[in-house]
Order: C-alpha cells, then sequence, then structure tokens
C-alpha cells in the first residue's frame, strides 16, 4: 500500500465521517434543535471519532 493510496484513504474516511456526523444529527436532534443546526453540529462533531478510527484502521492494515 503506498503513501498516495493511504491519503486518499483518509481523506475518504474523513468526508464519509463528516457525511454520517450530519445525517445522525439530523436523526437525533433535528426535531428538537432544528434540521439546519443539527446538520452543522453532527458535521462538526461527528469526525472527532471517525478521523481517529480512519487513522488507527489504515495504520493497522499498513503494518500487517
Amino acid at each position: 500500500m503506498t503513501i498516495s493510496v493511504l491519503l486518499i484513504a483518509l481523506a475518504a474516511g474523513i468526508l464519509a465521517s463528516v457525511i454520517g456526523g450530519m445525517i445522525g444529527g439530523m436523526i437525533v436532534g433535528g426535531k428538537h434543535i432544528g434540521y439546519g443546526i443539527a446538520s452543522w453540529m453532527g458535521g462538526f462533531y461527528g469526525p472527532i471519532a471517525g478521523i481517529m478510527g480512519t487513522i488507527i484502521g489504515l495504520a493497522v492494515i499498513y503494518f500487517i
């Protein structure tokens, strides 16, 4: 696995975590605080765990 493939996979993981956070925020808090702010907050806080999970997963795959 080359460095360029790892960087592309990292970018894809970050993008997926942002989109997943936005969708999750809309599902969980959309009715209470509004869909726009819930989507914004989910997109902001979603990648906090998603980026670390992606980095750890790519590190495991790289060293196997």
